[in-house]
């Protein structure tokens, strides 16, 4: 029994809701007008169901539910989606003419207010909180909405229910921050953050409102029609201070405008959030407005650090003041902050007309500010231009286009002034919206009318001198100037400019410089540059201030020239670094190193400096001694010294390394590209691959040199044409070569490397057996050992080849070189015996103990004495294969005594290495003992007198004297190409035996010989002789008592070496100086043709003898 009551309630709740719903359906969708006249005939008698029943069926509802204090969800949600659905509606008031009635009745505005501010907080309904937002929007400005109806229930309580509404600004604001999207790195609101910020906006707007909510007659006056009573009311003279007011209603006016302000004060973090929102929403696309919301935030953020610290005096003279201060702001920042506004098309030329004079009179005023109103005055500046940048800032395409055409002269006219301010953010203010609105129209309108035009050019004289100083005001023009002419299209603007960069005022010409700086700034960042005229103008002008006196100038045009297009500069530049003033010489290369840099992954540009470089005569160098000769090394080397630090900041080397390597091809004969790749051989190396792999190509395609051609450039029966195109072909075939020797050595020390070294490392002839093809061009070393070993080769190309085999691995190498020299020994093939040797020498140069280490140079060392054998002439070409012989031994004698830490041995011959020792091959006996063994032959002197030769030595059969004076001459070689760290060992190995050897052999000549391998070995090898110093002077003395002239002479060579060397080297002899000058002075009367040497000799510790013979004026080696 006891569920039949509730079931029964519940029913009658259902009824009364369906009814309700019902009810308030057929109150919204009547028309306005319809709904008002039947709200004021509910005193009236009706019949039939009727407007006026349902609406006190509503009325009867809403109270009873405020009684029971039951939530009106029912009533207002509709009306809340309603709004939103009628917004756009000229018939949609039916929810704010029902609650205009619905709010004479006190209790029912309680409930229903509150319930209203209880949605927003209580709902998460996005679709709810936008409709919400559009009704409390309307509740807000019922002055609009509500003009035309009879009741005033909204403006009966419209402080109360501001209160109210205000408590829910939390809400809202939480609404506006989580409310963005994220495009292109730009915030952008959603269409519900931007209600929420609207309707904040309104409500704090409403709270600085001046009318008395009881009088009804006065709040028909239009906010933006005001004209003093709008202005911030610390900011001007009391407009209505001599009108007179009711005391009573004046002081219940104050009274309620205070405690509105004091509200809005209690919200001023919240109003900073919403601004700093609004500002992120407006970056990408109003500019212009973003730049009026930064100094809003900043305004804001000052007047609460300023004033929030005395709110807890409020009533106090100087709290006050910051409350209506912002008050007085707000109310004109809150209108021009709105995102939505459908009233802004008919508000913003008054507005506009309003700042613009407001600030043409505070400028007008500022004579006669005294210094006590000086801040206030710039104040109010500041609050007029973010009002007027606020403004305009919402401005489409359209309307600016508008604005300026109506209005451009009064805002320039207004603006200029403005420049000369003391104020930075006024000159920063004033700047942006020149910048935004004024040259916006000439960049927007491709088809601007000749009014137009003279219309923008009339601010260019306004502008033109204030450039004349350099302060605040002249760095604002410089950026206008500099908008101005990035848009220009006849090129005035700019003309003028660079007029003052060549005017004798350095501040002008300063200020010149920093427009096209800025200018070059903004066509970096924009589609609309200036012509290519307009850009040659710019670079010549800018080329002449390298020059410039004052410094500054002269650094920033260094600086700017980088950043213009290459082509109108560089090869300017390249002139310029030949002048003979050193200081612009040095601001020309700081120029073209930057501009390099700036392209460096640019090749058209890189080729562009080498086509200079490659034909400066025709650049019109400046005349300076010892600069130009006709095409020198010295030409070019002022720039290529710049190329180490361009290469720096290059990041992709094979971007240029390919077209490099190509256009060397295609000029093979430009030294100037040869230079350039040196330069930057190191780079080359890390795209090694690329680099060869274009050389292997390059090769592939070249014939093979015609043989009678060749051998009309040998007989030199060439005619002209045939000597082009012998030139020709000789460049051709250098060109891959000087390409590869750029290369560091590192690069052929891969063994795997399939470009270097192809199928060689696997052929037979590599592990000691079989032939090997080097004919074919597969790989970078059968390319070498053909262009070093085919019989048909220009010589120039051979001996480079030559050289560079010595990079090819030893491994790979001496196998062939090994093969090669014997057959050619066997065939007389002098060209390439020479070719080989020259290999073998560079080999050991470069690679050390590493090719000396290998079993092919076994067989090399036996081919060498092979050719030795050879009878031979001065001067013919088996001598010249003999000295090459000579040179070959003397390296390897050089690379065995070498010390080992001055190799850098490689991993793949560190094994052999480890069983390596001075002095000894790899198979038998060293080379420095078989030199000797060689030289001493003559066996039975030689193994009676030394322990260095081996126990074969006598039983050998004696060598030729030709050869064992080559073996002489392998050592005096090998004295002269000794490095330090090998001296040593080298004096060891060689004094002692020599200094016994010849006094015991009885061959003239081959004593004369070993005397001048002791006086070479004294001149070389200088202190480290001192220990045998003694006996070599004995020796020189023996010498000088000789029968032949040839041993004499050899005598006093060896005895000047000592006297002319090293002070300790002259003491340790001293003692033996006297024995000395007894033989000298018995040689000189015995023999003259020696008395003018033994002379000298004489007199050599008494007039400067020794200094003398150390200049190398009394003898020579």
């Amino acid at each position: 029994m006891d569920e039949e009551p509730a079931i029964w309630k519940s029913d009658m709740d259902s009824m009364a809701s369906a009814l309700i719903g019902r009810a308030i359906g057929t109150l919204l969708t009547s028309r306005p007008r319809k709904l008002d006249e039947a709200i004021s005939r509910l005193d009236s008698p009706s019949k039939r169901v009727s407007l006026e029943d349902l609406l006190w069926f509503l009325h009867r509802y809403i109270k009873e539910a405020a009684e029971k204090e039951e939530p009106l969800d029912e009533i207002l949600v509709p009306m809340i989606e309603h709004s939103l659905k009628c917004k756009d509606s000229k018939h949609g008031n039916q929810a704010m003419v029902l609650l205009n009635w619905l709010f004479q009745d006190e209790p029912l505005f309680e409930a229903l207010s509150r319930t209203l501010a209880d949605i927003i907080i209580r709902k998460e309904d996005r679709y709810i909180a936008l409709g919400w937002c559009t009704l409390v929007r309307g509740l807000v400005d019922y002055e609009i909405t509500m003009d035309q109806f009879s009741n005033n229930g909204i403006r009966e309580n419209y402080n109360a229910m501001l209160k109210i509404l205000c408590s829910c600004i939390s809400r809202l604001l939480f609404i506006v921050c989580n409310g963005s999207t994220l495009q292109d790195g730009f915030e952008l609101p959603t269409r519900l953050s931007v209600a929420a910020a609207d309707c904040i906006l309104d409500l704090t707007k409403a709270l600085t409102r001046k009318l008395s909510v009881s009088d009804a007659s006065s709040s028909r006056q239009k906010s933006f029609n005001s004209d003093a009573s709008n202005l911030p009311t610390t900011m001007v003279h009391a407009a209505t201070s001599g009108k007179k007011v009711k005391p009573s209603s004046k002081s219940a006016e104050f009274s309620n405008k205070l405690e509105m302000e004091l509200l809005l004060w209690d919200h001023i973090d919240k109003l900073i959030i919403l601004v700093q929102r609004l500002l992120a929403w407006s970056r990408k696309s109003r500019p212009l407005h973003a730049k009026g919301l930064e100094q809003v935030l900043k305004w804001l953020q000052e007047i609460k650090d300023h004033y929030g610290c005395s709110q807890d005096e409020a009533g106090t003279k100087f709290a006050k003041a910051g409350v209506l201060l912002l008050s007085s702001c707000w109310k004109h920042y809150s209108m021009l902050l709105h995102l939505e506004d459908r009233k802004f098309s008919q508000q913003y030329n008054d507005l506009m007309d309003q700042y613009l004079s407001a600030i043409q009179f505070y400028a007008d005023s500022k004579s006669r500010e005294d210094n006590k109103n000086a801040d206030t005055g710039i104040a109010t500046k500041k609050f007029f231009l973010n009002c007027l940048s606020l403004l305009l800032g919402r401005l489409d395409g359209k309307q600016i286009e508008r604005t300026v055409s109506e209005n451009g002269m009064q805002i320039s006219r207004a603006l200029v002034p403005q420049l000369c301010c003391t104020d930075e953010d006024v000159i920063d203010g004033v700047v942006c919206i020149f910048k935004t609105v004024i040259f916006k129209k000439k960049c927007s309108s491709s088809g601007s009318s000749l009014a137009d035009n003279r219309q923008m050019d009339s601010v260019l004289p306004l502008l033109l001198p204030l450039l004349d100083e350099r302060d605040g005001t002249a760095k604002a023009v410089v950026m206008l100037i500099a908008e101005y002419c990035s848009i220009s299209p006849d090129g005035k603007c700019l003309e003028e400019v660079l007029k003052r960069l060549a005017s004798g005022n350095a501040l002008q010409r300063r200020n010149a410089v920093d427009v096209i700086s800025e200018i070059i700034h903004l066509s970096s960042n924009s589609v609309t540059v200036p012509s290519h005229s307009m850009w040659q103008d710019v670079s010549k002008h800018l080329l002449e201030c390298l020059g410039d006196d004052e410094g500054m100038i002269s650094v920033q045009a260094s600086n700017l020239l980088p950043k213009i297009d290459p082509s109108l500069v560089l090869p300017a530049l390249v002139r310029i670094v030949y002048s003979s003033n050193e200081r612009v010489q040095s601001s020309a290369s700081d120029a073209m190193t930057a501009l390099l840099m700036n392209h460096n992954q640019n090749y058209e540009v890189l080729c562009m400096l080498l086509d200079c470089l490659s034909n400066l005569s025709s650049l019109d160098l400046p005349k300076t001694s010892g600069d130009i000769k006709g095409g020198s090394k010295l030409d070019t080397e002022r720039v290529l010294r710049l190329i180490p630090e361009w290469s720096k900041s290059v990041q992709d080397w094979n971007l240029l390394i390919g077209p490099l390597i190509d256009k060397m091809f295609a000029e093979s004969s430009n030294a100037t590209l040869v230079r350039f790749l040196s330069s930057i051989s190191k780079h080359l190396a890390e795209a090694a691959d690329t680099v060869l792999y274009r050389v292997l190509l390059h090769t592939k395609g070249q014939k093979e040199l015609d043989e009678s051609f060749y051998i009309k450039w040998e007989s030199k029966t060439y005619t002209g044409d045939d000597h082009l195109k012998l030139q020709r072909s000789l460049f051709d075939r250098l060109c891959p070569l000087l390409i590869i020797r750029m290369l560091p050595m590192r690069v052929f020390d891969d063994l795997n490397s399939s470009v270097i070294y192809g199928q060689l490392v696997h052929q037979d002839v590599v592990h000691g057996c079989g032939s090997i093809n080097i004919n074919d061009h597969e790989c970078v070393a059968s390319l070498l050992l053909n262009r070093a070993l085919f019989k048909i080769e220009f010589e120039d190309v051979r001996k480079l080849a030559s050289e560079l085999c010595g990079r090819i691995h030893p491994q790979v190498l001496l196998p062939v070189i090994s093969a090669h020299l014997e057959l050619a020994a066997d065939s007389l093939d002098i060209l390439k015996i020479k070719a080989c040797l020259f290999s073998v020498c560079t080999s050991l140069v470069a690679r050390g103990r590493d090719s000396l280490s290998q079993p092919a140079m076994l067989k090399i060392q036996k081919t060498i004495k092979t050719i030795l054998l050879w009878p031979s002439m001065d001067g013919d070409e088996v001598s010249k294969a003999q000295h090459g012989c000579i040179d070959c031994l003397a390296l390897m004698i050089c690379t065995e005594l070498q010390a080992p830490k001055s190799f850098n041995v490689s991993d793949k011959t560190s094994i052999i290495r480890k069983n390596f020792h001075p002095g000894h091959s790899v198979m038998g006996d060293s080379v420095v003992t078989c030199v000797i063994r060689q030289l001493s032959l003559d066996a039975a002197e030689a193994a009676s007198t030394s322990t260095l030769c081996s126990d074969n030595c006598a039983s050998e059969p004696s060598a030729p004297l030709s050869v064992r004076l080559c073996m002489a001459n392998v050592l005096i070689s090998a004295c002269q190409k000794i490095t330090d760290s090998g001296k040593k060992a080298f004096a060891k190995r060689i004094l002692p035996y020599l200094i016994h050897f010849v006094q015991v052999t009885k061959d003239s000549e081959i004593r004369v010989a070993c005397v001048q391998v002791l006086f070479s070995a004294v001149y070389h090898l200088k202190s480290i002789a001192l220990p045998y110093s003694s006996e070599l002077l004995k020796l020189s003395l023996k010498s000088l008592e000789g029968n032949s002239e040839k041993e004499k002479m050899a005598g006093v060579k060896l005895m000047a070496s000592l006297m002319a060397s090293e002070d300790a080297v002259v003491e340790n002899i001293s003692a033996g100086l006297l024995e000395a000058r007894s033989v000298l002075l018995s040689i000189s009367m015995a023999d003259p043709s020696l008395e003018s040497n033994c002379n000298r000799l004489w007199n050599m510790d008494r007039g400067g003898g020794l200094d003398l013979l150390r200049k190398g004026t009394i003898f020579t080696t």
